[in-house]
């Protein structure tokens, strides 16, 4: 279509060119000849082309056509290979149903015998994994593995052999776990260095070195206690290392095998009860301790005073080394004065002693009702802690909130540790107290009495 409208186009062209120029004709059909020859000349060469592509396009049909009647012989193959091995698969089938109905037949009651024998290595592997008696025995872990996969792949079945092998392993096992055995082992230390040692199994229960009870790891590993158990437990395991084969001693055994042990490494102690209290614990900890300081001083100060009061009473002649001596030293200077003055002399000297006897009584006093008080800032100031917590990561996690709680608790109890002591210490030492006064009164009153009747 392009080649025709070329060919209209240059026509009208021409014939517009031959009525608008006439004098110019042998121009005009000079340039007419030859554009008729391009025209001519792009025909044969499109003709051509197109014949070309014809032919390839032929040529690629019948490669296409050839292709797929390949795929198709290809695809009539692999079906036919597909069914056959389908059959031959159901055929299998048949074979292993078929089979495995004789092995039931053959085996019969054996067949109830291993799969007892199954059960009883799975446990048995569980068990000796977590026995004390494995240390020593490590090998056996391996073997009941090996019986347990060729029970459950049921390629194999177990043998005479086999059988008395396990019966072997678990009578071993009762009669190590009655047994005290000692042996070498690599102990891993509470500070994370490792070191050979020398330790020593009692049956099934606990392992024990020189530096005290161990731990059986369930990777195999040894390891020493973070904590120790009381100095009285503590102090048999070093009889029980010292003893010699067949000596019989004192030996503090943990029938749980390690939970009361366990527990004991978690509970915590009381220097960590009072780090819980935090910045309050230590503040009522330290006023406590003041507060004890003070009344034991002056419980023996006025112990002091109170000996030496009562030995002035049994002797006439006033010293000045105690409270009513010197009472009795003023009325001794005053004793030619009337009975106003002795009196007055005497009440004097007695308020005298009062600061000396009474001093320190105050603070006391005021630390008995103070301590819970600051226990009670302390359980707010875990509250609030508390509160902080689960505002930020919710009511989720308990551990989260244990330190706000822990705070709390701990201040309201080393506020009523420190509030009942200093309570009852300071009844005892008010009581001494007002002991020594009430001598120094009744004395005064007397010597006043007594001038009182001479003077008539």
């Amino acid at each position: 279509m392009k080649r025709i409208t070329l060919i209209l186009a240059a026509g009208l062209l021409s014939l517009g060119l031959t009525t608008a120029h006439a004098q110019q004709d042998d121009e005009a059909t000079a340039s007419m000849a030859e554009l008729l020859r391009l025209i001519e000349r792009g025909q044969a060469r499109d003709s051509r082309e197109a014949r070309q592509r014809e032919a390839a396009f032929a040529q690629a049909r019948n490669q296409q056509q050839s292709l797929l009647n390949q795929a198709r012989a290809e695809r009539t193959r692999q079906e036919n290979t597909s069914t056959q091995l389908e059959n031959r698969f159901e055929q299998n089938q048949q074979r292993i149903i078929t089979a495995r109905q004789a092995l039931d037949e053959r085996l019969g009651a054996l067949k109830e015998l291993f799969g007892v024998l199954q059960t009883v290595s799975g446990d048995t592997q569980g068990r000796f994994q977590s026995s004390l008696t494995n240390i020593e025995y490590p090998d056996r872990s391996l073997f009941l593995v090996e019986l347990g996969s060729k029970m459950a792949g049921a390629s194999s079945l177990a043998s005479i052999e086999d059988i008395e092998r396990l019966w072997y392993m678990l009578q071993q096992e009762v009669v190590e776990s009655g047994r005290v055995s000692r042996f070498s082992h690599t102990v891993t230390r509470a500070d994370g260095t490792q070191e050979e040692v020398e330790v020593v199994r009692v049956g099934a229960f606990n392992l024990v070195s020189d530096d005290g009870y161990l731990e059986y790891n369930a990777d195999g590993t040894i390891s020493e206690l973070l904590r120790q158990p009381e100095g009285k437990f503590l102090g048999t395991t070093n009889d029980m290392i010292d003893a010699d084969p067949g000596e019989i001693v004192d030996f503090g055994i943990d029938v749980t095998r390690g939970s009361i042990l366990g527990l004991l490494v978690e509970s915590p102690t009381i220097r960590d009860r009072i780090e819980q209290g935090g910045i309050v614990g230590y503040c009522i900890i330290a006023l406590g301790i003041i507060g004890l300081i003070i009344a034991i001083l002056r419980w023996v100060s006025l112990s002091t005073a109170d000996r030496k009061v009562r030995a002035q009473l049994k002797h006439d002649t006033a010293s000045t080394d105690n409270p009513l001596g010197r009472v009795l030293a003023a009325y001794e200077s005053n004793r030619g004065a009337d009975t106003e003055t002795i009196e007055l002399k005497l009440s004097e000297a007695a308020l005298k002693e009062m600061p000396d006897l009474t001093k320190g009584l105050l603070f006391i006093k005021v630390t008995a009702a103070v301590a819970p008080l600051m226990g009670l800032l302390g359980t707010v100031t875990g509250m609030i802690k508390t509160f902080q917590v689960i505002t930020l990561y919710g009511a989720g996690d308990p551990k989260m909130m244990a330190g706000g709680i822990s705070q709390a608790l701990m201040t309201t109890v080393l506020g009523l540790c420190v509030a009942i002591p200093m309570v009852l210490l300071h009844t005892v030492v008010s009581g001494k107290s007002r002991k020594i006064v009430n001598i120094l009164q009744s004395q005064s009153a007397g010597l006043v009495a007594q001038h009182s009747e001479q003077s008539r």
